[in-house]
């Protein structure tokens, strides 16, 4: 992805979020060089890996196939371990109309996914084999805003704005905006984005970045080159 379409994107979440009453936090308007002045002060939000994060995949089709998130709070891995602390994350996503945040599960982390405005989201879901591992013929268990519901393998969620799904470690799952963008809320335990995302077909995580232009704010990938 090229620097500038980054810096698009960036520019366009943040007027979609505050269209729905959400007000990102001052680190998220940081420049560059900010970050890096403040990086000694910023030690949990860097470690954590909190702030923008703007994904194609590695495909190279981000209206196609991407997502724009941003990482609000994250715990630790080691509260997590130990059964206390800070042992939860939040994020707010957009996904655009028809496109794909791809097929994949995740090994520790278990998360609502929130309708928190917009248009419609699908979540496809599909149950795991006793490894773990994609099962294209097995359904299961997840909960709608609180209640029981039984699903299909392949079956699509509808969930209009306010309408949740949990979903749990080893459930398999797949989403798009129908009908319009959607803006999302998640929550949930620990996020590690680096290791606990396990996707169906070989795909990368975070997207290849063109510097055509100066980064209007620096992206969690962007951390360990700019701030060490």
């Amino acid at each position: 992805m090229k620097r500038s379409a980054i810096n698009a994107i960036m520019a366009d979440a943040d007027e979609m979020i505050r269209q729905f009453g959400f007000v990102l936090p001052p680190f998220a308007y940081w420049t560059a060089e900010e970050f890096v002045a403040r990086k000694d002060q910023a030690a949990h939000l860097i470690t954590s890996r909190c702030g923008w994060d703007i994904t194609d995949y590695g495909a190279g089709d981000y209206d196609r196939m991407g997502l724009f998130l941003f990482t609000l709070r994250n715990g630790l891995l080691d509260d997590l371990r130990q059964g206390g602390g800070m042992c939860y994350a939040e994020k707010l996503l957009i996904s655009k109309q028809d496109q794909l945040s791809p097929m994949h599960s995740h090994i520790l982390k278990a998360e609502d996914i929130i309708n928190r405005g917009g248009a419609k989201l699908v979540v496809e879901l599909y149950g795991s084999d006793d490894h773990g591992n994609f099962a294209e013929d097995r359904g299961g268990t997840v909960f709608c805003d609180g209640l029981r519901v039984e699903y299909d393998a392949g079956q699509k969620l509808i969930l209009a704005p306010g309408q949740s799904v949990t979903l749990r470690p080893g459930d398999w799952h797949a989403f798009w905006g129908e009908g319009g963008d959607v803006l999302i809320g998640e929550v949930s335990t620990v996020n590690d984005d680096e290791t606990d995302n396990i996707f169906r077909d070989p795909i990368g995580r975070f997207a290849e970045i063109e510097e055509d232009q100066p980064p209007t704010h620096l992206l969690v990938s962007d951390y360990a080159r700019w701030l060490g």
